[in-house]
């Protein structure tokens, strides 16, 4: 059966537009999210609101973290950890209470050790946790190794793991760029909501 060259030459032009429809509508579905090169985040466990770098460089996140202990729990590897908010002062505050006054104590399961080499120094071991946090107004999951952070100016690293699971491009020129804030708690919020997390420094001299 002949059809006309008319008939014939529709069809062909036809497939190409859906196809170029099909793929336009998947571009779309998976644009990644840009951010600038320092962005807001909030720990979902204790809404502890940090300054966060987002960094290539580094294939693992890491977060600020002071007194990491090793502990056994129901047959498994966890650590505790603590965060003095007086090392980074990023908690709003409308109150008598005082960043250096508070550490916040922490209990994770033990994902994995790495072993990091510095150089002109001993090679550091450290245990990396998993971790939910927001960040654009979005919670994400992502692994982060704990390290005294104290001399960097940003208390949470990103790296390339979070990036690339969730599709995060950075726009190394710019920073705060997030049009969507995560919700957080003031300091004093904080202290009251997490009393068994929270320990008086002056409980510690």
């Amino acid at each position: 059966m002949k059809f006309p060259i008319s008939f014939l030459l529709a069809t062909a032009i036809s497939f190409p537009a859906v196809a170029l429809a099909d793929t336009t509508s998947e571009s779309e579905a998976t644009a990644p999210e840009t951010l600038g090169f320092v962005e807001w985040i909030v720990m979902n466990e204790t809404d502890l609101r940090l300054k966060a770098r987002l960094d290539t460089g580094a294939k693992t996140s890491s977060l600020h973290a002071v007194n990491v202990e090793e502990f056994k729990k129901d047959d498994e590897k966890w650590v505790k950890f603590q965060i003095p908010l007086a090392d980074h002062e990023d908690q709003p505050t409308e109150g008598d209470i005082k960043h250096e006054e508070i550490i916040l104590e922490l209990e994770r399961p033990v994902e994995r050790t790495v072993l990091i080499k510095r150089k002109g120094a001993p090679s550091q071991r450290r245990y990396v946790v998993m971790m939910d946090f927001c960040i654009a107004g979005t919670n994400h999951e992502t692994q982060f190794s704990l390290t005294d952070r104290s001399n960097f100016s940003y208390p949470v690293l990103l790296g390339r793991r979070f990036m690339s699971d969730d599709n995060i491009l950075i726009d190394s020129a710019n920073s705060f760029t997030a049009s969507t804030e995560c919700e957080y708690m003031t300091l004093e919020e904080l202290a009251e909501r997490y009393q068994a997390k929270i320990i008086r420094t002056d409980e510690t001299t």
